[in-house]
This record gives structure tokens, C-alpha cells and sequence, in this order.
């Protein structure tokens, strides 16, 4: 029986598309590397199963510029979904890299009522895929693997580690991941969906 929904927060509860977009702008400022070039590449490399927007920079030899975290903004359904799971009786956690800070820009945004376990990688000390993100939250909220949901973007912080933890997985196709094939995640994510609302039907 699932009892905990823990859930990444880039490119899964929050919109980061305007800021891999002005990191990519910061990055090949000064180069003669156009923004098509640079969107079209990280886009193929994402359709291999990597992580486009690095393997991108690193493809063109750029270096990586920082991170504007006011760009960032919660998906259009991500409070409504959370209202409703926790409404449902379900614990919601999160467990994700980020950099210091994740619980007070969950409060900017609305979203920190619903969580009652962060587990920010800035904070704990070591980051996904390491499996010690994962069983520190299971620690802390006090339950098996079995009765625990991770939903995430990517395959490779978020689906494989939480496989390997016998955490059932959810993989939401946001940001780069709507253009990996759905093989990519056979026999890794559990089940795939489009939009964070889709898992209502699934955790009624």
C-alpha cells in the first residue's frame, strides 16, 4: 500500500524552462554558436537518454553559467495536485538537488504546506543517484521502500536510484524528458506520465 509520494522538484514540480534557457543564452554569449544550434543539440543528445542541457554545454566546450533561480516557476497544476494528494491522505516528501534554500522557495511558491519530509541534496550532503538521497528518506519518513512513490524527470537521478531502493517510479515527461522514447524507461519507471495531474488517476 503506497502511504509517501515523494516528488523532485526541476523539471518536475517547477518549470525550469526559462532557466536552461538563459543559461544557454549566458553560455554561448561571445561564441558564434546560435541558440537554435545549442536548443537542437540538447535536444538530440536528450532523445539518447542523457541530460541535454549539460551534455550539451559540454559538446560545444562551453563552460556552465550560473543558475537563475527567478526564472524558475511552479507547473500550472503542481499546487492543485498536491492539494489534492495530500487531501487524499497521502504523505508528500521531496527528494531532489538542490542547492540551500529548498524549503523557502517551496514557501515562495506556494507548495511548502504539503511536504512534511525535504530532503535536499545542499543539505544532506550527497546528491542523485546516490542511493543514500533515497534511504535517508526513507529513514525519515519512517517507512519501507514498498510503501513509497518517487516521481522525477530523469531516468538516470530519479528512476534508476529509486528502482534500485524498490521504490516504485513515476517518470513525468517535463522539460527534455517529453522527447526521450518511452523504451528508455521500459522496466525503470512504473508508470509514465504527461502532467502532474495524471497522477491522480493513478494514486486514488
Amino acid at each position: 500500500m503506497i502511504k509517501w509520494i515523494f516528488f523532485d522538484v526541476g523539471s518536475t514540480l517547477v518549470d525550469e524552462t526559462k532557466a536552461y534557457d538563459h543559461r544557454a543564452l549566458d553560455a554561448i554569449a561571445g561564441t558564434n554558436i546560435t541558440f537554435q544550434e545549442f536548443d537542437e543539440m540538447r535536444i538530440d543528445l536528450a532523445r539518447q537518454g542523457l541530460d541535454g542541457n549539460s551534455a550539451a554545454i559540454k559538446h560545444f566546450g562551453l563552460t556552465k553559467t550560473p543558475w537563475h533561480s527567478e526564472d524558475e516557476l511552479p507547473y500550472t497544476d503542481a499546487e492543485s495536485t498536491l492539494a489534492h494528494l495530500f487531501q487524499r491522505g497521502y504523505k508528500l516528501g521531496i527528494i531532489a538537488n538542490q542547492k540551500l534554500g529548498t524549503s523557502e522557495r517551496l514557501e515562495s511558491w506556494k507548495l511548502r504546506q504539503y511536504f512534511d519530509i525535504i530532503v535536499a541534496s545542499a543539505e544532506i550532503g550527497y546528491a542523485k543517484p546516490d542511493l543514500r538521497i533515497f534511504e535517508k528518506a526513507l529513514e525519515l519518513a519512517g517507512c519501507t521502500a514498498q510503501e513509497c512513490v518517487m516521481v522525477g524527470d530523469r531516468l538516470d537521478n530519479d528512476m534508476h536510484p529509486a528502482k534500485a531502493v524498490g521504490i516504485t517510479t513515476v517518470w513525468i515527461k517535463n522539460g527534455l524528458a517529453k522527447y526521450q522514447n518511452a523504451k528508455l524507461g521500459m522496466g525503470i519507471a512504473d508508470y509514465s506520465i504527461e502532467r502532474l495531474s495524471d497522477l491522480l488517476s493513478i494514486f486514488l
